[in-house]
């Protein structure tokens, strides 16, 4: 049982870590989609997988069940693979995604979810979302060496059966209930202060979609950056992304930690402080070593943002399929707006330097939203 939710927790958060590097490899391979096609399939699927996010877990709310949908997302999950293998045209595969792509990424939402239904606290929410960036460390290199080994079909075969997996953890969470849930958390999450009502909750969505537009314009840019802007070779920029992917998780177990003495608004104003300095330098760094040495900033906040964040959205908000959602949506939004950031940082002065110190401003606004939707909001929590 102590290891129920853990295992559950991982084997979701592989399944999607396996799909994403491959999606974009399976479509213009198998079926010859072209750059600009491959960019309307990913942005349908998205959008379905926007839509979803927003329906299913309210519908999960209503009836107090977020397992079941989970088996029904597996499910979908292990036929999409299947549809994707056997397709025979394009047209084929993109409403594969649309229609069954979409809802099966709702899983690793509703699993935060009924966490939070069964009484989890910020630091066993915390200490599960460090299992799915365990997944995200893992999850693409081995997607890529299948795909380079076996080709293409091998690496939907792993989503097929880590999707399976899924399946089969999901059914055994769902028949011992709250038994799985660990019983070493007995200390409570410290009193939040002033909750925000509906107009607050908006504003923290809005802040926390500034905060995600950055993130997404930083990680996606660094590529480009580091062979372009400092001149170095794009090995280190690999190194730069893994090595904050690895700091990453124990930096996640430790706010798990710190969630037990701190509000999660305090880590999250704090977090993204150091995110606003991580930017600043990384608009500055000339050398390896400099960049390198700044990715610590970056784990700390991109752990605050998404672990933190999580349990923030899940104690303002009661309903627990709607508060994660909003928060997973909020993160979809933010990659969107994302490439609008890159474009307009770089039209600077500073160049694509530039768009560095764009991300530092909207942190910096995200930081200024959740610190004004706290100030003199009354002690309720919103619905």
């Amino acid at each position: 049982m102590r290891f129920l939710v853990p295992s559950t927790a991982l084997l979701w958060g592989l399944q999607f870590a396996f799909l994403n590097p491959a999606l974009a490899l399976v479509l213009t391979t198998l079926f010859g989609a072209t750059t600009s096609e491959l960019g309307w399939a990913l942005a349908l699927y998205n959008a379905s997988a926007l839509i979803a996010t927003t329906i299913i877990p309210a519908q999960a709310d209503r009836t107090g069940r977020y397992l079941r949908p989970m088996l029904v997302s597996a499910v979908l999950t292990i036929l999409l693979s299947a549809l994707l293998a056997l397709a025979t045209s394009l047209p084929l595969a993109v409403v594969a995604l649309v229609v069954l792509g979409g809802p099966a990424g709702v899983g690793s939402t509703l699993l935060f979810a009924h966490l939070r239904h069964a009484g989890a606290d910020s630091a066993q929410i915390i200490n599960t979302r460090a299992l799915f960036s365990v997944a995200w460390v893992a999850g693409p290199p081995v997607a890529t060496f299948l795909i380079g080994a076996f080709g293409e079909r091998a690496a939907l075969l792993a989503i097929a059966v880590t999707a399976a997996l899924s399946f089969a953890a999901t059914a055994v969470l769902q028949s011992v209930g709250p038994r799985a849930m660990p019983e070493d958390s007995t200390t409570a999450d410290p009193d939040p202060g002033p909750l925000p009502g509906r107009t607050g909750v908006v504003v923290i969505v809005i802040g926390f979609v500034l905060l995600q537009a950055a993130n997404a314009s930083a990680m996606s840019f660094m590529t480009v950056y580091v062979t372009q802007s400092l001149g170095l070779d794009v090995l280190w920029a690999g190194v730069a992304l893994g090595v904050a992917a690895g700091l990453e998780i124990p930096a996640l177990l430790l706010l798990g930690r710190l969630s037990k003495r701190f509000s999660a608004q305090r880590l999250i104003i704090v977090g993204c402080a150091v995110g606003v300095v991580y930017y600043v330098l990384l608009a500055a760094v000339q050398s390896p070593a400099g960049l390198i040495g700044i990715q610590l900033l970056n784990a700390w906040c991109f752990a605050t943002i998404a672990g933190t964040g999580l349990t923030l959205f899940q104690r303002i908000i009661v309903r627990p399929g709607l508060s994660t959602s909003l928060y997973m949506n909020a993160r979809r939004v933010g990659a969107i707006l994302s490439g609008g950031v890159i474009a307009f940082g770089s039209m600077t002065t500073l160049g694509q330097a530039g768009i560095y110190l764009v991300c530092a401003v909207l942190t910096a606004a995200g930081i200024a939203a959740i610190v004004l939707a706290h100030r003199g909001a009354p002690r309720t929590v919103s619905a």
